[in-house]
C-alpha cells in the first residue's frame, strides 16, 4: 500500500485524510447547536432535554433532508463506531475515579442501591423479552415476523444507553436464529426515546410532588473557601508540568481500554462462546481494568513508590462527560429510518411499557429503602435507568443542588455490587438469542432474579421488621442521619 498517496490533498482522498475529522466536527457542531436550542427554547429548557439528544436529533433531521438532494452528510458506520467506543471510554473514566464519599453511608444501603439497579434491569429484561416473545408467536406465520429477541434490548437501551444497545442490536442482527434485522437502529431508537422518557417524566415528577407539598428543593450550601477542583488535595501533579495533567488522565483511560482490548482479543481466540461475550462487553472489561489500575495506583501510593496523586476525579468527570455527549449525538445521528419501519410497533410498546414499569418499581423501592431522601433517590435512579447517569444527576440536582443527601455517594459506592447483580443479564444475552426456547429459559431466569432482588429490598416489610440503626440509615434533615 502506498501510504504517501493518501496524503495527496485532493477530494479523491477525502475519506483517508478528512473523513473522520469532518464527522467529528459535525458531532461537536451539532452538540453546540443542541445546547443553544436547549437554552433558548422554553419547552426544552423546562423539560431538561439533554443538549446532546437535541443535537443528535437535529443532525439526523438535517441528514434526512440532504439525502433527498443526493448528499449523504453522516457516515452511519463511523457514527456507530464512535458510539461503541465512547461507551467504554466513559465507563473507564468513571471507574478510575477515587471513591471519596462526603456523607455517612451504610454498607446495607450501598447493597440495596445495587439491588435496586439489578432488580430494575431484570424487570426490564423479563418484561421486554416476554412482550416480544408474545409478538413473535402472533406474527411468526405472517409476512413480517417480529423477532423474539428484540425486547431484550430494552434494559440495554434504557439502562446503559446507545453504546450497548447498538452493540447488541448488531450482535442479534448477525445471529441468524434471532430473525432480527435492527442493524443498530432499533437499539439506538429505543435508547433515544429513553433520554426523552428520563427528562420529561423526571420533570413531571418534580412538578407534581412539589404541587402536592411532598417535595421541596434543598437550599444550596454556601461554602467558605473555594476548592480547587483540579487539585482538591493539594498533592496532585501541577498543571504547569511538561506533560499536561489532562493528558495524564487520558493516558490512564487509554491504558484501561488497551488492557481490555488485549483481554477481549484473548477471549476471542479461546472459543466461540468466549468470543461471543468478548466484544459486546467492551465497557465492562474497560471498567474492570480501570478498577484494577486504581487498586495498583493506591498500593503504589501506600508503599511510597508513587508520591503524587495522578488520578483527578474532576478531570475524569470531564472525560466521561465528553465521551457520553459524543456517544449520544453519534448514536441518534446513526439511526437509519428504513431499518426500523418494520419495528415501529415493538419500539412503541417497549418504550411505553419500559417507562411505566421502571417508574413504578423505582418509586416503590425508594419509599421502602431510602426514607427521608426518597425523591432524590427516585430521580437519580429513574434518570439513570432510562437515560444515563448524567440524566439522573441533572434531575437529582434540581432538588438537591449541593448534594446534601447521600444519594450521589451511594451511587458511587454501589457501582461494584450493581455490576455483580447485573452480570447474569449480560452473560445470558448470546444464549437467549440462540432460539425461542433459549429466550423463554432466559426470561424465566430474569424473573427469578428480579423476584430475589425484590424480596431482599422489601425484606423488612415482608418480615414486618422496623428499621434499626445497624440496619439502615434514615435521612431526617439536611444535617442529621438516624
Amino acid at each position: 500500500m502506498n501510504y504517501a498517496s493518501s496524503w495527496d490533498f485532493t477530494m479523491a482522498n477525502y475519506d483517508a485524510v478528512w473523513g473522520f475529522l469532518v464527522q467529528l466536527g459535525l458531532l461537536l457542531l451539532f452538540l453546540m447547536l443542541g445546547n443553544i436550542l436547549g437554552r433558548t427554547v422554553p419547552l426544552f429548557r423546562k423539560c431538561l432535554i439533554p443538549s446532546a439528544l437535541l443535537g443528535g436529533a437535529l443532525l439526523l433531521i438535517v441528514n434526512l433532508i440532504t439525502k433527498q438532494f443526493g448528499l449523504v452528510l453522516v457516515d452511519n458506520r463511523l457514527m456507530q463506531v464512535i458510539t461503541y467506543h465512547c461507551l467504554a471510554i466513559g465507563f473507564a473514566s468513571m471507574s478510575l475515579k477515587t471513591e471519596k464519599s462526603t456523607h455517612r453511608t451504610n454498607k446495607v444501603q450501598v447493597l440495596e442501591f445495587g439491588a435496586l439497579q439489578g432488580g430494575c434491569y431484570m424487570l426490564q429484561a423479563f418484561v421486554g423479552l416476554g412482550i416480544t416473545l408474545v409478538l413473535f408467536l402472533l406474527t411468526r406465520h405472517g409476512d413480517q415476523v417480529i423477532s423474539y429477541i428484540c425486547g431484550l434490548i430494552l434494559p440495554l437501551a434504557y439502562g446503559q444507553g446507545p453504546g450497548n444497545a447498538l452493540s447488541w442490536d448488531i450482535n442479534f442482527t448477525n445471529t441468524p436464529a434471532a430473525q432480527f434485522a435492527g442493524n443498530g437502529s432499533f437499539g439506538l431508537s429505543l435508547a433515544s426515546i429513553g433520554f426523552v422518557v428520563a427528562s420529561v417524566l423526571g420533570v413531571l415528577y418534580i412538578n407534581i410532588y412539589k404541587t402536592r407539598g411532598e417535595l421541596y428543593v434543598r437550599k444550596a450550601r454556601i461554602d467558605g473557601d473555594a476548592i480547587d477542583l483540579t487539585n482538591p488535595s493539594g498533592q496532585e501533579i501541577p498543571d504547569s508540568e511538561s506533560v499536561d495533567k489532562f493528558t495524564i488522565q487520558a493516558g490512564f483511560v487509554a491504558l484501561s481500554y488497551a488492557l481490555s482490548f488485549g483481554f477481549m482479543y484473548l477471549l476471542g481466540i479461546l472459543s466461540d462462546f468466549t468470543n461471543s461475550i468478548a466484544w459486546g462487553f467492551n465497557f465492562l472489561w474497560a471498567s474492570l481494568f480501570a478498577m484494577l489500575i486504581k487498586v495498583v495506583v493506591k498500593q503504589l501510593r501506600k508503599k511510597n513508590l508513587m508520591h503524587r496523586e495522578y488520578i483527578n476525579n474532576y478531570q475524569m468527570d470531564r472525560i466521561s462527560g465528553f465521551s457520553f455527549d459524543l456517544m449520544i449525538v453519534a448514536g441518534v445521528a446513526a439511526i437509519e429510518i428504513n431499518d426500523i419501519k418494520n419495528y415501529i410497533i415493538p419500539v412503541l410498546i417497549l418504550s411505553v411499557t419500559g417507562a411505566v414499569i421502571t417508574y413504578i418499581y423505582i418509586r416503590l423501592v425508594s419509599k421502602e429503602c431510602f426514607k427521608g431522601f426518597e425523591h432524590e433517590m427516585f430521580l437519580m435512579c429513574y434518570g439513570t435507568l432510562t437515560g444515563t447517569a448524567s440524566n439522573g444527576m441533572i434531575l437529582m440536582k434540581e432538588i438537591d443542588p449541593s448534594l446534601r443527601t447521600p444519594t450521589s455517594s451511594l451511587y458511587i459506592l454501589s457501582n461494584f455490587p450493581a455490576m455483580v447483580m447485573i452480570a447474569p443479564l449480560l452473560f445470558l444475552l448470546s444464549f437467549a438469542a440462540g432460539s425461542p426456547k433459549n429466550a423463554v429459559i432466559a426470561c424465566t431466569i430474569f424473573f427469578v432474579l428480579w423476584l430475589s432482588y425484590t424480596i431482599y429490598l422489601f425484606r423488612r416489610k415482608i418480615l414486618k421488621k422496623k428499621y434499626k440503626n445497624v440496619d439502615a440509615i434514615v435521612w431526617v434533615d439536611d444535617s442529621t442521619c438516624i
